[in-house]
């Protein structure tokens, strides 16, 4: 039988995402039991004839829905656009009422990551806008404690409703140790959660 993972889906433009993306990824793979799938989401051009490549250049492969629907466990990652998740995340989850029709993802943990260029430009209102399809899935939200040191700490990113990266004007600010530490905590309890929900689940059937 194979092995649970943690869909780790994310958008990136400039970088920062992915790498809170990696990070996410290791927290997951501290968990015994449960591996990490990075995947990522094709641009949206607004030209109507432009087709992505079905493979990416580099990088992670493009997620599939059956990718979300087999997953034990989702990690969400977005930088911020006007308080909200990028347009090509959007894109992909707005595709997949047919797994909301089967319930696939009812009871499966879920949390969520952002990175944005000022400091004080919609980390928290886009994490949050973020969980609401996850919600409308059925699955379960997972945020940040605050026995995580870190949240108390940290002086750019870091917040109870998920992980987040001040990134910079010019979006060369890489990750503190704070914020890639959160990353991995989140990775880890989403891990750590989608075990015992696991386990509950089979329980109960």
């Amino acid at each position: 039988m194979a092995e649970p993972y943690i869909l780790v889906l994310y958008y990136s433009r400039h970088g920062a995402t992915a790498a809170m993306a990696s990070q996410v990824a290791r927290g997951v793979e501290t968990v015994a039991g449960m591996s990490a799938r990075l995947r990522t989401v094709p641009a949206i051009s607004a030209t109507c004839e432009a087709v992505e490549d079905a493979i990416p250049a580099d990088g992670p492969l493009y997620c599939e829905l059956d990718e979300l629907a087999a997953c034990a466990g989702l990690v969400l990652g977005s930088p911020t656009r006007f308080g909200n998740m990028a347009a090509p995340l959007k894109y992909f989850l707005d595709q997949s009422s047919g797994l909301w029709l089967s319930g696939a993802l009812i009871d499966k943990p879920a949390a969520v990551f952002t990175s944005t260029s000022s400091l004080h430009g919609g980390q928290e209102s886009t994490l949050l806008s973020m969980l609401l399809p996850l919600l409308h899935h059925g699955m379960v939200a997972a945020g940040l404690p605050y026995s995580e040191p870190g949240l108390m700490t940290a002086s750019a990113g870091g917040t109870p409703y998920g992980a987040s990266h001040w990134a910079g004007p010019d979006n060369q600010k890489r990750l503190d140790p704070q914020e890639a530490a959160l990353c991995r905590a989140l990775g880890a309890r989403v891990g750590r959660l989608a075990l015992s929900l696991g386990q509950s689940s089979g329980d109960a059937s």
